[in-house]
């Protein structure tokens, strides 16, 4: 497993070791112990959670706050995202800064995102599956977001806003400036 840290302090993008041959391949997808080492950190992850979305799908931009912020580590299993994250740590030097990477069936990377981040995808084919661990449960009281298309964001999305595809909650999320931070 190789690491490298993005431009948001904390957060990781994880390629993880994998073994083709004539059968197909192999990978170890996670191991707390090797994780958990080449991170330094503690992580105890508590919750899988996995979504199927077509192409156009947005989901996010989603965090959690207080004591019951999460880690994750997500990845996709089947087609392929772009995810996004959003540093909301107040106290950070990257406050406001926002990073993306295409996570795809075919790299089989991995990002890993550190409390205090909102988190997104759009889902850029059809039957895409999306995987995550979260290092704590959900919980909705404490929940928060950022509108996907916030202009001080500038997010690029890949996909023109026709494509877009949104549940309700997702529409009327506050922008940057009036979100709550971490």
């Amino acid at each position: 497993m190789t690491v490298e840290e993005t431009n948001l302090k904390g957060c990781y993008i994880i390629q993880p070791n994998v073994y083709k041959d004539i059968r197909g391949y192999f990978i170890e997808s996670f191991n707390k112990k090797t994780f958990n080492s080449k991170l330094n950190l503690d992580i105890d992850f508590v919750q899988d959670n996995e979504s199927q979305s077509n192409k156009g799908v947005l989901r996010g931009l989603h965090y959690q706050l207080g004591k019951y912020s999460q880690a994750k580590l997500v990845r996709v299993v089947k087609g392929s995202v772009l995810d996004v994250v959003v540093d909301m740590r107040l106290d950070s030097k990257t406050f406001g800064k926002h990073f993306s990477i295409k996570l795809t069936e075919a790299n089989k990377l991995q990002l890993f995102i550190p409390r205090g981040f909102a988190h997104g995808f759009i889902v850029l084919e059809d039957k895409t599956i999306f995987s995550y661990k979260c290092d704590n449960y959900y919980n909705i009281e404490s929940e928060s977001g950022i509108i996907y298309n916030d202009n001080n964001l500038n997010i690029d999305w890949y996909l023109p806003d026709s494509d877009f595809i949104l549940s309700e909650k997702d529409l009327v999320l506050p922008k940057f400036k009036d979100a709550e931070t971490c």
